[in-house]
């Protein structure tokens, strides 16, 4: 699954309202009982009841109790609920957008408290992980959490209808403008009106202001990258960077394809226009794998990096993430689980069986691994951009509003009729506004244990 796009405002007003004690609260039958709450569909719960197996058969003596909460912003007001009622739970599954209002109501520990504790994590082993993934588990540069799985965008094209206008079906475009020359070749016009049946390229353009706009902008942010530049927001997160160039750029292309293939007139249910040949190419994630053999059954279907842009090529990364939580009754046992599952053996054992990517680089060179994706090429695909891919900022103050913004220029831009600089202008225009207005008093201060492990160390 892609990373959460969405936030609760209330959170941290409730999250403040929670006390201490929580978790699973004593041992069963001897063992330690450790309460496991993540958002895995039922298409991953075979891979985690492996999971949790593997881990209980090699650490008899805890109890590890998976239970399910649906994401979103189901996962945030149970969580909301359980550390106000002090019942929150040893370990949860959670999205780097949380971190911000889990770390102001310090209802989560620093990842310092165990990493270098009795049962530590080397240096070593912390810099075997993608920094990008580091970055989205800290929070003002202090780790608070800890990546299980990553994901990240490649894209997804049709080698039968590559044959068909003549394309090469094992060299997808390696450049925007051969991302463009292919769609132009791939476009199909049968009766003459100006509408295609078939476009090239699928721009994910969906309404600014609907549910789907933060999707769209995750999507968009690697063009951006491609571009020169990985963030939205400035550093001092006093202005936004969506309206520099390489933004400019990225959106630019975007219009030009979308206009190119008359996409106006285009359905914007992009998987089943990938699925009936509407559509050549779309943008897609490694969460999709497991559902391409029924989907795509019939289809010579391929997984390819993303086009390289003018600057670099690049991809966007994301994941979830594991936190800690101080209520817990067994924090030691819960840290466990979580520095068991970031070991290279378990995390080819886990991406082989979920579909998710692994978080280490040198889980390519676990034999099985390595022989696995071999056949496996879709997969291999997506492990293999890790290597390019890039972290976003995080945007500190009016992050959703600022959000939409930008996915309201992007429509504007696409389906309305401004172009992309101008779009992003007035998009930037007032997100720096509401940066001007945020309210810049800064956190209490971090305990002093969360002074060690830094994004700096990395």
């Amino acid at each position: 699954m892609p990373p959460s796009l969405r936030r609760c405002a209330g959170l941290l007003a409730l999250l403040l309202v929670g006390g201490c004690g929580g978790g699973a609260d004593g041992p069963a039958d001897g063992r330690t009982p450790v309460v496991f709450w993540h958002s895995f569909v039922s298409s991953t719960i075979p891979a985690l009841d492996s999971l949790v197996a593997r881990f209980e058969a090699e650490h008899p003596e805890i109890d590890l109790q998976p239970q399910y909460v649906p994401t979103g912003d189901a996962l945030v007001q149970k969580l909301i609920t359980a550390v106000r009622s002090n019942t929150a739970p040893d370990v949860s599954w959670i999205h780097a957008d949380y971190l911000e209002d889990l770390v102001a109501a310090d209802a989560i520990y620093p990842m310092a408290h165990f990493i270098e504790g009795s049962n530590g994590m080397s240096a070593e082993d912390l810099a075997d992980i993608y920094p990008a993934l580091l970055t989205y588990a800290s929070y003002r540069g202090t780790l608070y959490s800890m990546p299980m799985e990553a994901t990240n965008l490649g894209l997804l094209y049709n080698k039968d209808l590559f044959r068909e206008v003549g394309l090469d079906p094992e060299r997808p475009p390696q450049t925007w403008e051969e991302l463009v020359s292919y769609s132009e070749r791939l476009r199909l016009d049968r009766n003459g009106d100006g509408r295609y049946e078939r476009i090239g390229f699928m721009v994910p353009v969906r309404p600014g202001t609907g549910p789907d706009g933060p999707w769209m902008v995750w999507q968009f942010q690697p063009f951006m990258m491609q571009a020169g530049t990985d963030h939205l927001v400035n550093e001092e997160q006093t202005r936004v960077l969506f309206a520099d160039e390489p933004a400019v750029q990225a959106l630019s292309l975007w219009e030009r394809l979308f206009d190119l293939q008359n996409q106006r007139g285009f359905t914007n249910e992009y998987q089943s226009a990938f699925v009936s040949g509407q559509g050549a190419m779309m943008l897609d994630g490694p969460w999709s794998l497991p559902n391409y053999p029924r989907l795509l059954e019939g289809i010579d279907w391929g997984i390819a990096p993303l086009p390289a842009g003018p600057v670099r090529p690049a991809t966007v990364v994301g994941g979830e993430y594991l936190a800690i939580f101080r209520q817990s009754a067994h924090p030691e046992a819960a840290w466990t689980f979580v520095k068991w599952v970031t070991q290279p053996e378990v995390q080819a054992f886990w991406s082989q069986r979920s579909g998710y990517l692994p978080i280490r680089a040198s889980v390519t060179e676990v034999p099985e691994y390595r022989a696995y994706l071999e056949t496996n090429p879709g997969l291999k695909a997506f492990v293999e951009q890790m290597a390019v891919a890039r972290a976003q900022r995080p945007i500190e103050y009016s992050a959703l509003e600022i959000q939409r913004e930008l996915a309201i220029a992007i429509e504007q831009a696409t389906v309305g009729t401004l172009d992309a600089r101008t779009a992003l202008a007035r998009a930037a225009e007032a997100s720096n506004a509401m940066l001007a207005r945020a309210d810049r008093t800064p956190p209490s201060p971090a305990p002093p244990e969360t002074t060690a492990v830094t994004t700096a160390r990395r």
